[in-house]
Formats: structure tokens, C-alpha cells, sequence
């Protein structure tokens, strides 16, 4: 059995009067389904910005921040003028390594968060030695201990030899 071919179907062909304003023409109007098509898509990147706003509204929520105690310092060298880039290392007094290192930035100040409560840490410049830019030679000063009792800013100084 032979398949009849079938006629293509005719497009009808709308005429639009000259009277009516160029707004209304329907070829002006989008696809229905780029239309369905776009509203689409904004609700669904809707729905994902609600849905990642709540999430970060939940997690602020659900993880308060730890209180902390901040230590603040300076370098200072034997001239009384802060130096830059030495390095700093801190530890709690009963331990015997050094627990955080960081370096003093070019205003010579250094700032570490450290756990709220009571404790005491011991504070120095951990340096073999460093030169100036005039030849001469600074070497590490004593070290300083600093006492922290609660949640609290305590500032300090560390002198160069």
C-alpha cells in the first residue's frame, strides 16, 4: 500500500488595514513560545536568588561568631621608628612552640585574634637579622608577655636592639 503524499497545509495570510496603528500589528508581538520561554526563565533565576538569600539569612543566623580577644602591636626599631616586614611569632606561656607567625605590615603593626578568656601569651620578633638600608644590623629584642583576661583589645610594642 503506497502512502499518499500529503499537501502541504496552507499558511493563512492576514491583512492588516492601513488604519491600524503600527503598535498593534501582530508581526510586532514575539513568539508565544519565546515569550513562555523568557518568563520562564525569570522565574526560575527568581526562585534561585530567594532561595540562596534565605540560605545565607539561615547560616547567619544558625552560626553567631565566637568572641575573641585582639592583639595589637608594633615594631619598633632601635630608633624609635616602626619597621617594616619582621616577623612576628606568638605563643601561649605554657606552650613551646609558636602557635601563630605573622608579619608587621609598613606602618610596623601586626594584629592577631586570639581566643577569648584568660590566658597569657608571650609576643616576639623572630628574626636571625635583618638589615637596614644603610648596613647597619637590628637584632631581636626581648621578648613580651601579655596578659588577656576576657574578650578585649591589648596593645603592645616590640623593640628592636
Amino acid at each position: 500500500m503506497r502512502k499518499k503524499k500529503r499537501k502541504p497545509r496552507k499558511l493563512r495570510t492576514v491583512t492588516i488595514p492601513r488604519t491600524c496603528p503600527p503598535e498593534f500589528r501582530p508581526r510586532d508581538l514575539p513568539h508565544p513560545t519565546n515569550l513562555l520561554r523568557a518568563v520562564c526563565a525569570g522565574l526560575l533565576l527568581a526562585t534561585a536568588l530567594a532561595a540562596v538569600t534565605w540560605a545565607r539569612s539561615s547560616d547567619d543566623k544558625a552560626k553567631p561568631e565566637k568572641p575573641y580577644a585582639l592583639l595589637f602591636g608594633t615594631v619598633w626599631g632601635p630608633d624609635d621608628h616602626p619597621v617594616y616586614g619582621v616577623k612576628v611569632k606568638i605563643r601561649r606561656a605554657e606552650e613551646k612552640k609558636a602557635r601563630w607567625e605573622l608579619y608587621s605590615d609598613r606602618r610596623g603593626e601586626f594584629a592577631q585574634r586570639l581566643p577569648a578568656g584568660k590566658a597569657d601569651y608571650i609576643v616576639w620578633a623572630d628574626m636571625k637579622t635583618l638589615k637596614l638600608v644603610d648596613g647597619r644590623e637590628l637584632h631581636p629584642g626581648e621578648p613580651v608577655q601579655v596578659h588577656i583576661e576576657f574578650d578585649e583589645r591589648v596593645d603592645t610594642g616590640l623593640h628592636l636592639k
